[in-house]
């Protein structure tokens, strides 16, 4: 039998764990709203003496009209330089389009015109006076008969390729995938109601086996619908997107306020949340853009990235929740959290579907 001291310590360490709970929720929840930089695609289609750079950024923090964005376009053409084979090659703005509601992003195109045909390039990424100094590109750069990719970030604004074949098409699959998996672990990480979706699954516990389904069941629903969604076979709108991932949220903490104990077949609703979930990560991914060259390993790295930033989250969580299972108070605890995550659920539904996604 728990001693008294023994009982006050766990006690204090389960309310810990509620106030290390909320406040996870509300640095994450910081953190999805100032997020530390923006991440860009630029293809660079490189054919005879032309180089056309088309930008895609996202919707975020750049809410610009069409005149706006010809200067801004301007600005960015200005401070992202091309060499060809040692000479400088002249950038001239072309076709801007703003976000609409069919695309949320905003597409810029610069043309450079070169002294000859191109052999070599060396771009020097000085946009971060535009974009500020977080900003990073995954470029993608073009040719008949080969591709490589590269990450224009801080640290490391230059980038030097050699119009080559097969060998440079290769080391681009492989940067491809690590960008594209880093994006995944950091959307997970930074995408505070996936995590809190996945709190809410795990939260009243359970056998190991149970909790397994609802994690496989989740990972599957969304890898399904994040390919669909990329490969344009299947697509939702945002605007029913976001709101039902809301509704996910707050319907699951529900469940562990009403029903007793661990859920029985959660997997199910785990499943069925799992698929609008694979949307919105569709969604995330198009604001930073995906190649015409490695699409597969952009969209394999990506997702496998979710996934690593999915198992962390678990892994570190877990262990706790089951081990607070020992303590006859565990189940209000389970309570407390529960509510806090409908609340913060509703919150979240109610600015999405009413104010706007």
């Amino acid at each position: 039998m728990m001693g008294m001291a023994q009982f006050a310590l766990a006690r204090r360490s389960g309310i810990g764990w509620v106030a290390t709970l909320l406040a996870l929720c509300l640095t994450m929840a910081s953190a999805a709203a100032h997020k530390g930089g923006t991440t860009g695609y630029a293809t660079l289609s490189i054919a005879g003496q032309t180089v056309r750079y088309a930008l895609t950024l996202p919707t975020d923090g750049f809410a610009l009209d069409r005149a706006t964005l010809s200067d801004f376009a301007a600005a960015l053409a200005r401070h992202f330089q091309i060499d060809a084979d040692g000479a400088a090659c002249a950038g001239v703005p072309g076709e801007v389009r703003p976000a609409s509601p069919e695309r949320a992003s905003i597409e810029i195109v610069v043309l450079y015109a070169c002294r000859g045909p191109v052999r070599s390039l060396r771009v020097r990424d000085g946009t971060e006076a535009v974009l500020g100094s977080d900003h990073h590109t995954i470029a993608d750069f073009q040719w008949p008969g080969g591709s490589k990719q590269v990450v224009l970030e801080k640290e490391h604004r230059e980038a030097e390729v050699t119009i080559a074949g097969e060998a440079a098409a290769t080391g681009g699959e492989m940067a491809t995938f690590a960008s594209y998996f880093g994006i995944g672990v950091g959307h997970i990480l930074l995408g505070f109601d996936h995590i809190l979706f996945i709190i809410a699954l795990i939260l009243p516990g359970g056998r190991l086996l149970s909790i397994a389904a609802m994690v496989t069941a989740f990972t599957l629903a969304h890898s399904l619908t994040l390919a669909l969604s990329v490969l344009k076979i299947v697509t939702l709108p945002a605007a029913i997107v976001e709101p039902v991932i809301a509704l996910s949220i707050a319907y699951v903490a529900f469940e562990n306020l009403a029903l007793k104990g661990a859920p029985s077949r959660r997997w199910a609703v785990s499943f069925a949340f799992g698929l609008v979930h694979g949307f919105g990560f569709a969604g995330a991914l198009a604001e930073v853009g995906l190649p015409t060259a490695g699409l597969v390993s952009a969209l394999v790295g990506f997702n496998l990235g979710v996934e690593a930033g999915q198992l962390l989250v678990v892994a570190l969580l877990l262990p706790l929740i089951l081990w607070l299972q020992r303590f006859p108070w565990e189940p209000r605890l389970v309570k407390v959290s529960s509510s806090a995550i409908l609340a913060i659920g509703l919150a979240l539904l109610a600015e999405r579907a009413v104010i706007g996604v």
